[in-house]
């Protein structure tokens, strides 16, 4: 009964719910929402945002926070995409290997000054968006790549399954979605199963307590950091195939959205709380709503007005959770 009791108040189960109903107010109001054609392309298009988000998760329960991951995907994709078409590098596999680590030098580059300075993390990577970002553009004087290998370019239509509509088009399952889902599972994998992942919850509980346990805390940190450096790199990759092309200012100003789907998603902005699921869910729900919102062709103004709506919504369920969290264990 315990089990059953806490599976209940689970904020996974709470966005399952709302995610339901959500997807029956979107097909009453238009019925092409749930078409599976739609399904497959919320998806794909939501697979650069679902990934980041869950280095974000990491970051978020070990205590931390990380907001230059935009800028660390976009470093890592120009480049890769500087040398791809320079070089005319057919192998999409090499590309593919180009921005990994590009990505977690950068996030240990955040964990070195996160660690010594022992400045809020907010303001290291907040400053650390600004400096990678605003070097690319002295770099690069915001030129736009594009023009990309041919196998470059087959690679992004690649699908896991592929279906055809009435109107006799191909769609399907798209290999980024299936990418993401493999993130989700070996994100929970690794803070379900390994020494490091339930480090970081540990660290994120009481961070004293860890240091006192004899923790090794700037390891753990050089871990979470360079884990979302990684998917940074990751996500530049697929968000450059999405595109088929790389603009210097695409990416940077999306820190919201991954914050966002995180927090909803149950990581707590105290550290120590969160799953890949719940994120999954989250960056689900943020996908389905502005999704809606596009059928229904409102205006963009209001999907900033509701992303930010959200983004209140998700803090303040976090600090409530938070709260009743504490006098369940004071209770206890």
């Amino acid at each position: 009964m315990a089990l059953l009791g806490r599976i209940a108040r689970s904020t996974e189960v709470y966005l399952v719910g709302v995610l339901l109903v959500l997807s029956v107010v979107l097909f009453l109001l238009n019925p092409k929402f749930a078409t599976l054609e739609n399904i497959f392309d919320v998806l794909r298009n939501n697979s650069f945002l679902g990934i980041v988000a869950l280095g974000e998760l990491v970051v978020l329960i070990s205590g931390g926070i990380d907001v230059s991951f935009t800028a660390m995907a976009t470093v890592a994709q120009y480049i890769m995409g500087v040398l791809i078409t320079r070089y005319a590098v057919e192998s999409v596999f090499l590309a593919f290997l180009i921005p990994i680590p590009i990505g977690i030098a950068l996030g240990a580059f955040n964990a070195f000054l996160v660690n010594r300075t022992r400045v809020h993390p907010v303001i290291i990577t907040i400053s650390n968006l600004n400096v990678f970002y605003g070097l690319l553009m002295v770099i690069s004087k915001g030129k736009w790549i594009y023009g990309f290998p041919a196998p470059f370019r087959d690679f992004a239509r690649l699908k896991v399954l592929t279906l055809v509509s009435e109107k006799g088009v191909d769609y399907g399952l798209s290999i980024f979605t299936v990418v993401w889902f493999l993130i989700a599972v070996v994100t929970w994998l690794i803070l379900r199963y390994l020494p490091i992942g339930r480090k970081v919850y540990a660290l994120g509980g009481n961070s004293e307590a860890a240091r006192r346990a004899g923790f090794d805390i700037f390891r753990i940190q050089l871990f979470v950091y360079c884990y979302i450096g990684f998917l940074s790199g990751l996500a530049g990759f697929v968000h450059a195939e999405l595109n088929q092309m790389i603009q210097p200012n695409a990416i940077v100003g999306r820190e919201l959205d991954v914050l966002a789907a995180a927090i909803l998603g149950g990581a707590s902005v105290f550290g120590g709380a969160g799953s890949p699921l719940g994120v999954v869910l989250g960056v689900l729900f943020i996908a389905f709503i502005k999704n809606g919102l596009i059928l229904m062709k409102a205006s963009a103004y209001w999907h900033q007005v509701i992303m930010g709506f959200i983004i209140v919504l998700a803090a303040t369920l976090s600090a409530y959770q938070q709260n009743l969290e504490r006098k369940r264990r004071r209770g206890v």
